[in-house]
């Protein structure tokens, strides 16, 4: 069977439809329907606009409340957080699928420490008797800042987490709040217990669906597994074979994505760099011609785009980015850039200001300001006639 050939555009827009933004159906279902779509969320503690997993569906659905977001990971029992890409929301139905993952653990015996002895039968005496607590609760917070500074109580309740005896079933703040699995995870969720294979098998096929079309890197990166079990499991995933042209590699693509070509309304927005459409910097690079990195944990004066450039999507590609920040009721960009192609020509140029200056005021009134500034910008000469466009 011949491969199906893809342009690289056609790879682009059908990554951007799974993604849910590009078309009217990234719209559907709501903060919910982003989370069923994408399979994973991911989570970290730095907040600047908002945190990551707030930014992903707001970059979706546009302005959505923060308090309906926080409502449709955790009110109910719709998700839980694992490890799936790093640190994730992930939708409660998908809990025995990562049953590969706590077996794996269970048969190393630890990931980090050793687990101190006794602990972990009084965590769950605590949480049997006086329900869902949070690390501090039970008595046991960071020692430190580090991982390896963690307190024996830290450590056994991480460790729990990891084999699924117990499950965040929500943050505070950012500390997480655990329950027992048996009573957090709905019983007929609990009782499956999938081998190894069935486990690999979705969460391939969920790969392929999220992101539309995907290299063997890809889908292993999006869950965060091994390349020989992508091998292992990609042709019973459902995933068909195709070659996308300028890629090295052959790739596989959701055949349902296949069969109607992508269309519709591109989004223009700040991503978080987090976000799922670009968390796989080669990735990122590959389909958009986009090289990002996170500078936040880079020293101030080697910083080339800012602590926490978010990049701009518009028109279905990454145009720039923009490192915001807030002083009071003004959304701040200390630092924004368009990339060289995007201001080639004078038409590009309007085209590309007029995208950033929306993106920015959306920001600005998704987080309660009413005033944007930018205080540098590349190419130089338009901070000018960016903050006079900001300003009207």
């Amino acid at each position: 069977m011949t491969d199906i050939e893809l342009s690289a555009d056609e790879a682009r827009r059908l990554q951007l439809r799974a993604q849910g933004l590009l078309g009217a159906d990234g719209r559907r279902g709501g903060v919910p329907g982003v989370l069923q779509r994408l399979k994973a969320v991911q989570l970290d503690t730095i907040s600047v606009l908002a945190r990551s997993h707030e930014l992903v569906p707001y970059a979706r659905l546009g302005p959505v409340g923060r308090t309906a977001v926080e409502k449709a990971y955790w009110s109910g029992g719709t998700g839980f957080e694992y490890w799936a890409h790093a640190a994730s929301v992930l939708p409660m139905t998908e809990w025995p699928f990562f049953a590969f993952r706590r077996r794996e653990f269970r048969r190393r015996g630890l990931r980090w420490h050793k687990v101190p002895e006794g602990v972990c039968d009084d965590i769950l005496k605590r949480l049997r008797v006086d329900g869902p607590l949070t690390t501090k609760e039970l008595g046991g917070a960071k020692a430190g800042a580090d991982w390896w500074q963690w307190s024996d109580h830290k450590i056994a309740i991480e460790w729990l987490l990891d084999i699924g005896e117990v499950v965040c079933v929500r943050r505070i703040g950012w500390r997480r709040v655990y329950d027992l699995a048996e009573r957090a995870v709905p019983a007929e969720l609990l009782a499956e217990e999938p081998d190894d294979e069935t486990c690999l098998t979705r969460l391939v096929r969920h790969a392929g669906q999220a992101l539309g079309v995907a290299t063997r890197a890809d889908l292993a990166d999006y869950f965060r597994i091994k390349a020989e079990q992508v091998d292992a499991v990609v042709e019973a995933s459902g995933l068909v074979p195709v070659r996308v042209a300028g890629w090295r590699n052959g790739a596989w693509a959701d055949p349902e994505a296949l069969a109607v070509p992508p269309r519709g309304r591109h989004v223009t927005t700040l991503l978080s760099p987090f976000d799922s459409l670009v968390w796989d910097r080669a990735r990122t690079s590959r389909v958009f011609g986009f090289d990002h990195r996170l500078e936040a944990y880079v020293p101030k004066a080697k910083r080339v785009h800012g602590y926490f450039a978010m990049p701009l999507l518009a028109g279905g590609r990454l145009i720039g980015r923009v490192d915001p920040a807030r002083e009071g009721t003004t959304l701040v960009a200390r630092q924004a850039s368009l990339e060289p192609w995007a201001t080639r020509t004078a038409g590009r140029t309007e085209s590309s200001v007029a995208a950033l200056c929306a993106a920015l005021r959306s920001a600005a009134e998704w987080v309660g300001c009413d005033a944007v500034r930018v205080e540098r910008m590349t190419p130089a000469e338009l901070l000018a006639p960016v903050n006079t466009e900001l300003a009207r």
